[in-house]
């Protein structure tokens, strides 16, 4: 299964997000696009196994993978401080590939009914998502590969 994650400012979430599937399996192909340079290096250190950075990269990637995780800022336009441009923010959430979203309050945005938790929580829930999930994704990957 290929997953790209996705993240910017420091990438200290995708860091985490790789170390923690890095801690559950070594089956998943894992590509992390920063939007910036930082980023890409905090991921690529924490286990991914192929690296991009940019718009261009993610824009390209998103149609390319089984699942795509970030905060919930990766399908909001100018989120994290600018660096989610409305083209990246278009392209994920345009992506009919399965989405992990993680919540954060540093996005403006609040999402009602998500329990308030530290972050590491949501973080540690992926594995659980993805295995219970993973049917999903291969019948959409499947479907993407083979429409007819």
């Amino acid at each position: 299964m290929k997953i790209l994650v996705i993240d910017g400012m420091g990438g200290g979430i995708g860091k985490s997000v790789i170390e923690r599937l890095r801690k559950e399996t070594d089956e998943y192909s894992i590509l992390a696009i920063g939007t910036n340079a930082i980023a890409t290096s905090v991921m690529l250190k924490a286990g991914a196994d192929l690296s991009a950075t940019g718009e261009n990269a993610i824009i390209y990637n998103c149609s390319r993978v089984d699942v795509i995780i970030g905060t919930i800022g990766i399908v909001l336009a100018n989120s994290m401080l600018g660096e989610i441009s409305p083209a990246i923010a278009e392209a994920v959430s345009g992506s009919e590939t399965m989405k992990i979203l993680i919540p954060t309050s540093k996005c403006n945005s609040f999402i009602a009914g998500i329990k308030d938790q530290p972050t590491a929580k949501y973080i540690d829930d992926i594995p659980r998502i993805l295995s219970s999930h993973i049917d999903e994704a291969t019948r959409i990957y499947n479907k993407r590969r083979d429409p007819g």
